[in-house]
């Protein structure tokens, strides 16, 4: 039986960056994918680091992690929660990634006798790395999402390699443009020369896009789609307008209106197939437009200038909302704005506490006052990694009398390590793509916990990233004291959750529950905490 090749999919950027190269990546691959093609995404990072993993948020946003223990950019979680399929590390290619394999080569002697250069060898090494993804697993399309803007200087190996491609694939890769149509407010006019400006760059680069999306927060008109086609020398139907959306899981819809999956598999001559099925995310679509009732829910981090720092956790919120038919109002609080003094303002109104995780001792003191505020007022309260090492610190200091009790995160010379660092993690001095990564197995192992009440079962997969861990040598005293532990990693004997069974909703847990939420299968643990914060 012959099997069709790979289709390729590549989405560009221009005019400005941060235009919704992802949203629009993934909105693209439900709509092919609701139409019964087996379809995955890819994301083309031109930073030189090797991945996100030693990057400040404020850099870059979360750092999200895959089952396989990659850290990747935060938009693979945009792919996981809009096509309900796990990434992997094939998933995110940086081009710290691409030099590295590349000079791995050179020293084994692999180019031997040969000038290594950027045309071929990195070109070459970019191509494969995007081809992987279509000949290991068979997918009928593979989008490809080129980070930055074209015209970056450190994109342009990027944009060679899409057109040797292209040229080489012909009608199996096609190229869509994302640009910006900006609205004059002086003049009252929208102006399509940005767009203009940015396909003339990447038509200097050798490529013809064959699809432009334009980004807009007014009506474009078939006036200004006419122009821009007949400038762009792309067809008028393959003009598509983005138009600002309430929400970024309205976009598949839009870009279903503006017939943009028809005109892909058009060009792509491939067969429409069947209608689009979104029932399910229709239905999910209706719950976020009419809630039934609102909730408060305050996050307390240290990068919380930056949402996208947190990006997972807040669209695991709107997922667990729309299960509870409830409106999440998320209040980002800065932890190094709270204090003894001002706790019950800052937190004021809230009906649930999240303490987000991080690292290093940056707003430690605030994120310990929350989590006992939370405590002694019984609000429910979910702390994530470090948020859970928090909860731990505080129950130990003000519960058990244990003056002094803190991570050798914080303090090597606390007289009560109740948060140590991993044995396996001891003899690390690097930092990058060090720490416990990735999926691991979690037991339940108390069937009237708030955590088996959450999953409905004794066996869970979280993902993971951190470097300490509880302290076992603690565990009978806080047991005693009342702090008990609910999960632990049968490998390890590693504290996985801990819980406060006398309070209404108290869980702390050292993984991630956010990086695994998605539109379909929303976060258990996230729908129980919202749940509780309603009641």
């Amino acid at each position: 039986m012959h099997l069709s090749p790979t289709r390729y999919i590549f989405v560009t950027g221009g005019v400005v960056s941060s235009l919704g190269k992802g949203i629009l990546a993934a909105s693209l691959a439900k709509l092919l994918q609701s139409r019964g093609y087996s379809v995955t995404i890819q994301k083309l990072d031109p930073y030189i680091n090797v991945d996100p993993g030693t990057l400040n948020p404020y850099e870059h946003g979360e750092c999200y992690v895959t089952e396989d223990g990659a850290e990747t950019d935060l938009d693979l979680g945009h792919y996981e929660r809009f096509l309900n399929v796990r990434t992997s590390q094939a998933n995110n290619v940086t081009t710290g990634r691409i030099y590295q394999s590349v000079i791995n080569k050179e020293r084994r002697g692999d180019y031997l006798g040969k000038t290594v250069q950027i045309v071929p060898h990195i070109t070459d090494e970019i191509k494969r790395r995007i081809k992987i993804l279509g000949s290991k697993n068979k997918y009928d399309i593979v989008v490809t999402e080129i980070g930055g803007t074209v015209g970056d200087i450190e994109s342009l190996p990027y944009i060679e390699a899409v057109r040797q491609l292209k040229w080489e694939m012909g009608t199996n890769a096609l190229v869509i443009h994302l640009t910006l149509v900006p609205y004059l407010e002086s003049s009252g006019e929208l102006k399509t020369k940005p767009t203009q400006h940015s396909v003339k760059k990447l038509l200097e680069t050798g490529i013809q896009p064959d699809v432009l999306v334009l980004r807009t927060n007014h009506d474009l008109g078939d006036n200004i789609k006419t122009k821009v086609a007949r400038f762009c020398n792309v067809e008028n139907d393959a003009v598509i307008q983005s138009i600002n959306a309430p929400t970024i899981y309205e976009v598949p819809i839009n870009m279903l209106n503006e017939k943009l999956d028809t005109t892909v598999l058009r060009k792509l001559k491939m067969p429409l197939k069947h209608e689009p099925y979104l029932d399910d995310w229709n239905e999910f679509l209706e719950k976020i437009k009419n809630p039934k009732s609102e909730v408060n829910i305050g996050l307390v981090g240290k990068y919380v200038e930056l949402q996208d720092a947190y990006k997972s956790i807040a669209e695991s919120l709107i997922h667990a909302g729309a299960v509870n038919s409830v409106k999440v109002n998320l209040t980002y609080i800065h932890s190094e704005n709270i204090n003894v003094e001002n706790v019950a303002e800052q937190l004021k109104g809230m009906k649930g506490i999240i303490v987000a995780p991080g690292f290093g001792d940056r707003g430690i003191p605030g994120k310990i006052v929350a989590t006992k505020y939370a405590r002694e007022n019984n609000i429910p309260f979910l702390g994530i990694c470090l948020g859970m090492q928090i909860a731990v610190i505080e129950f130990a200091r003000d519960v058990m009398g244990f003056d002094g009790a803190d991570s050798i995160e914080m303090n090597e010379k606390t007289p009560y390590p109740v948060i140590d660092l991993m044995e396996e993690q001891k003899g690390v001095t690097e930092k990058g793509g060090t720490m416990r990564l990735g999926a691991y197995q979690c037991n339940i192992i108390d069937k009237k916990s708030r955590a088996y009440s959450a999953y409905k079962k004794k066996e869970i997969f979280e993902r993971h990233r951190h470097r300490f861990e509880f302290n076992n040598r603690f565990l009978e005293d806080f047991k005693k004291a009342g702090m008990v532990p609910t999960g632990i990693n049968p490998d390890t004997d590693l504290v996985e959750i801990m819980e406060i069974p006398s309070l209404k909703w108290f869980v702390g847990v050292q993984f991630h529950p956010e990086y695994s939420s998605t539109v379909l299968s929303p976060s258990p643990l996230f729908v129980a905490f919202v749940k509780a914060a309603m009641s």
